[in-house]
């Protein structure tokens, strides 16, 4: 099954550096994206949500497991999906870019479709879903 891709891009007003502690903080997602809780299930390496932590996301009954595999402090956010949705290697950055005053919020996954045929389906839905997390989290960092 042919790899996907996902490719977000917007601009926030802050900082990286205030835009790199909301989306480090899993819990203040569901403050910006359209979560419904936040869960720590596991420390990083170097404790709280270092690299290695997994990271639990509730929305409605549905439930999202994520381990983060890299930081660079004010510049990147690695994770990858562990389970909750029907796919293979998923693997997410969120990079960080000072432009004009503000930030550059690039959004970027992929991923195989557990399913053969549903990749231009979970490609879209997840598109949508991503690009309202980035936008939120513009909007969220913009206000602080």
């Amino acid at each position: 099954m042919a790899v996907q891709r996902v490719d977000v891009r917007v601009r926030a007003a802050a900082t990286p550096a205030a835009v790199y502690a909301l989306v480090r903080s899993g819990s203040s997602w569901p403050d910006w994206a359209p979560f419904t809780g936040f869960e720590l299930e596991r420390p990083g390496e170097q404790g709280a949500e270092s690299v290695g932590a997994i990271r639990v996301f509730r929305r409605g009954k549905k439930i999202t497991r994520e381990q983060v595999v890299e930081l660079v402090p004010e510049r990147r956010l690695g994770y990858t999906l562990l389970s909750g949705l029907p796919l293979l290697d998923y693997r997410a950055n969120v990079d960080l870019a000072p432009v004009d005053g503000g930030t550059e919020i690039h959004w970027h996954s992929s991923f195989r479709p557990r399913f053969p045929g549903t990749g231009w389906l979970f490609r879209m839905v997840l598109r949508a879903f991503i690009l309202r997390c980035a936008l939120g989290l513009a909007e969220h960092a913009g206000r602080r």
